[in-house]
């Protein structure tokens, strides 16, 4: 691969054959499949200098040229979006986020996030960080992952708030509904992860990865299922839902750690869509009293009503 410019990159094929954006997503591991078919349909892709599609068939001697677009640099806006505070002093809040909601923008989500409503709420009274896009974010939870977070108001919070998450003193309890029967009370799970080299949308269990640290309590056994009470003790990328799939119990409704998915019952299958992952609790020692602070949340409606229809299966 030749690299024409900051953008554009030449690529003569040596054997590669099949799919034109299965080869080019091998070319380009840190790009999502999706990332590349839309540069293909977009005809920012050329295979001898034509346009093709993104199931054209590669005979493995064709020359292609990749072209990434420029991105627009990401804008911090205010935007109007209810927030649900279940604490706010002087130096921080505590959050209730909703499932759905992205923490701060990105390149694929540059409005709608909890950053952007943080602006609208306080305006300039949040933590600068390292960078601009995530002031006040001292930690994140996923998209679909529903539950509580800790925002700073103040770098010095938001420095004694990080330093207790470097030093895993901040406390985050999560329940979560897995599939298969647990038959352990309880168990620890201590597997290292990374990135997986396939796929830039997912991470993976790998001696050569960060330390990660989870454990987790049986709370009520279903027939095809398992609700669990667990804690973080580090704080890798998806590392609860990475560290469940790893051991055979992906989480219901995880679009993406999905391995053993389709090995259970119909009855759970026609359940209502959606990652049943919850942030129920937080605590921590406050930074400016050094106090120990705790706060829960109640698990939201579309999780209980999942629930209430296991009970009755």
């Amino acid at each position: 691969m030749n690299n024409l410019n900051e953008n554009t990159y030449i690529i003569k094929l040596t054997g590669q054959t099949g799919r034109l954006d299965k080869v080019l997503t091998s070319e380009f591991p840190k790009e999502s499949r999706s990332t590349i078919q839309k540069l293909i349909k977009d005809q920012w892709v050329t295979v001898d200098e034509k346009n093709e599609k993104a199931n054209y068939k590669l005979e493995g001697t064709e020359t292609i040229q990749v072209t990434f677009p420029a991105e627009e640099p990401l804008e911090l806006v205010a935007e109007n979006i209810p927030l649900d505070i279940v604490f706010e002093d002087e130096d921080l809040l505590v959050i209730n986020k909703p499932v759905g909601m992205v923490v701060h923008p990105s390149k694929g989500h540059r409005n709608g996030t909890l950053v952007n409503a943080l602006l609208y709420y306080l305006g300039n009274n949040l933590s600068e960080t390292s960078e601009m896009i995530r002031p006040g974010i001292v930690h994140r939870i996923d998209k679909d992952t529903s539950g509580l977070l800790v925002v700073a108001k103040n770098n010095y919070a938001h420095q004694k708030l990080s330093e207790q998450l470097i030093a895993h003193t901040m406390g985050r309890q999560y329940v979560a509904l897995v599939l298969g029967t647990i038959e352990p009370n309880d168990a620890t799970i201590e597997i290292p992860i990374r990135r997986d080299p396939s796929s830039r949308m997912r991470w993976h269990a790998d001696r050569e990865g960060k330390y990660a640290l989870t454990t987790f309590e049986v709370h009520t056994r279903f027939t095809d299922s398992t609700l669990l009470q667990l804690e973080l003790k580090t704080g890798r990328t998806h590392q609860i839902r990475v560290h469940m799939e790893h051991i055979g119990h992906p989480i219901v409704g995880d679009s993406i750690y999905r391995q053993g998915m389709n090995n259970f019952r119909t009855s759970l299958a026609k359940l209502k869509d959606g990652q049943l992952l919850h942030a129920q609790s937080i605590h921590f020692n406050h930074p400016r009293t050094n106090e120990l602070v705790e706060f829960t949340s109640e698990l939201p409606k579309y999780f209980t009503e999942v629930l209430d229809t296991l009970e009755k299966i």
